[in-house]
């Protein structure tokens, strides 16, 4: 008599699966689509009309500094009894407004090397008839500074930069300024000692307000040097050319 055998389990009889073979890698496509180059375009549009409207905040802060330094010559040389001080005064006003336009430099600067870099390696080898391809480092550059937003520069570099182009000029003019005050008016100086008395401000020793006159530019002169010098050593130090900021 035949013994009853047990029906066999789905499990058993379903054939074992068989390894899959690894996926090829696809290969980096070699030019943008016409729909990827469109929306580049418009894409170069914002960032070009974003650092328009920081470019004109950084001027409308470079104007305030003019305008007040020109008030204070004005109020300076009305006449020749006038003081001297409020060349003082806007000298402090002015680096007011240096700090200011540091912090919108960092945003400005921003929109402004985005552009760049969409000019330099996007639409320059389109021009020469190069395909600019999607597979290139400015791509992956890019592509990180919009997921990971963040400056470019260092406050202490924006200082640096806006000092050596724009401020640097108003802090110079104010100083031949002042000191102009103190040699002609009320009188053209005849001896070298005679300064010390008109330089000085009510109870402060007119020795003390050239010493920190002097003081005050020279310590802006030496940062508009050592920057410059961060900024050369920043460039040395970089293996390629594609670079934000």
């Amino acid at each position: 008599m035949l013994r009853d055998r047990k029906p066999a389990s789905p499990e058993a009889a379903m054939p074992l699966p068989q390894p899959r073979e690894p996926e090829p890698v696809q290969a980096g496509r070699l030019e943008f689509t016409a729909a990827e180059i469109g929306a580049l375009a418009h894409l170069y549009r914002g960032e070009v009309y974003r650092s328009t409207v920081w470019r004109t905040r950084l001027d409308s802060s470079t104007n305030w500094a003019v305008v007040t330094t020109g008030i204070a010559l004005s109020a300076t040389y009305s006449s020749a009894e006038a003081s001297p001080l409020p060349m003082v005064l806007v000298g402090l006003l002015v680096t007011v407004f240096l700090l200011f336009e540091a912090r919108r430099y960092r945003y400005f600067n921003v929109w402004r090397a985005r552009a760049r870099l969409l000019e330099t390696d996007f639409y320059a080898p389109m021009i020469r008839g190069e395909g600019p391809t999607p597979n290139a480092a400015w791509t992956d550059l890019l592509a990180n500074d919009y997921r990971r937003p963040s400056y470019h520069i260092s406050y202490v570099r924006a200082i640096g930069r806006r000092l050596r182009r724009t401020y640097g000029w108003i802090f110079a003019i104010q100083a031949i300024a002042y000191y102009g005050k103190l040699a002609i008016h009320p009188l053209p100086l005849t001896t070298m000692s005679a300064i010390l008395d008109r330089a000085s401000i009510g109870p402060i020793p007119g020795t003390i307000v050239i010493l920190a006159g002097v003081a005050f530019h020279s310590s802006w002169a030496l940062f508009a040097f050592v920057t410059h010098r961060i900024e050369v050593a920043d460039r040395r130090t970089r293996h390629n050319l594609i670079a934000m900021g």
